[in-house]
């Protein structure tokens, strides 16, 4: 590995660790629901990273910066999704009774949730399209392939990286759920994450 990839998987590395709406998501999923929740959750989203490499590489995520409108209409849906789901967790945990286990989620649902949480998330888009660029060499070969290979790259390290948080956030919510009082409070948890980053998505702009 030459110093030019050690350095974007440094600086990838970094980005994965600083606080942010994924690390957030990803602590909420471990805290309601356990490691194993999670960690299917974090997969979902860095799965996502993969749809928004090929955008970059293959010039797709530019009609995100030119076009108002496409930006507009991806970002409404993600925001729209988010508060769908904090609607759920809110109303799934409105009726909660102490002694009662929390609600479970199906692994492939958790999945899918954090898939579409990055993917529904225009500013990822553009994010990628600034910064794979930066570490692309024009006389190492094709561009697009050199993108493709250091999203890649960026995946399997956000993966070690989420999956770690999972892990311990999952202890803690291991801890919580057998105290039965603790229910309803990871329930509104859940919902308040959720709501917090779908508003944060609907007011946000083009601007990275």
């Amino acid at each position: 590995m030459d110093s030019h990839t050690v350095g974007f998987l440094l600086a990838s590395i970094a980005l994965s660790l600083s606080p942010g709406p994924d690390n957030l998501f990803v602590v909420s999923q471990g805290i309601a629901y356990g490691r194993k929740p999670a960690f299917w959750a974090a997969c979902g989203m860095v799965s996502g990273v993969l749809v928004h490499t090929l955008a970059a590489a293959f010039g797709i995520s530019v009609v995100f910066r030119t076009s108002a409108l496409a930006f507009n209409v991806v970002k409404y849906a993600g925001a729209g999704y988010l508060l769908y789901l904090a609607y759920r967790a809110f109303r799934e945990h409105a009726s909660f009774r102490p002694g009662n286990p929390p609600v479970q989620r199906s692994l492939s649902g958790l999945y899918r949730r954090g898939f579409l949480m990055n993917v529904l998330n225009p500013k990822v888009a553009l994010f990628f399209l600034a910064f794979l660029p930066q570490f692309v060499r024009p006389d190492q070969g094709s561009v697009p392939m050199q993108m493709v290979a250091l999203g890649i790259l960026f995946m399997a390290q956000a993966f070690v990286v989420f999956a770690t948080i999972a892990y311990f956030a999952g202890s803690v919510g291991y801890w919580l759920q057998r105290k039965p009082a603790m229910g309803r409070w990871l329930g509104w948890l859940s919902g308040t994450v959720f709501a917090f980053l779908g508003l944060r998505l609907l007011f946000s702009n083009r601007q990275l």
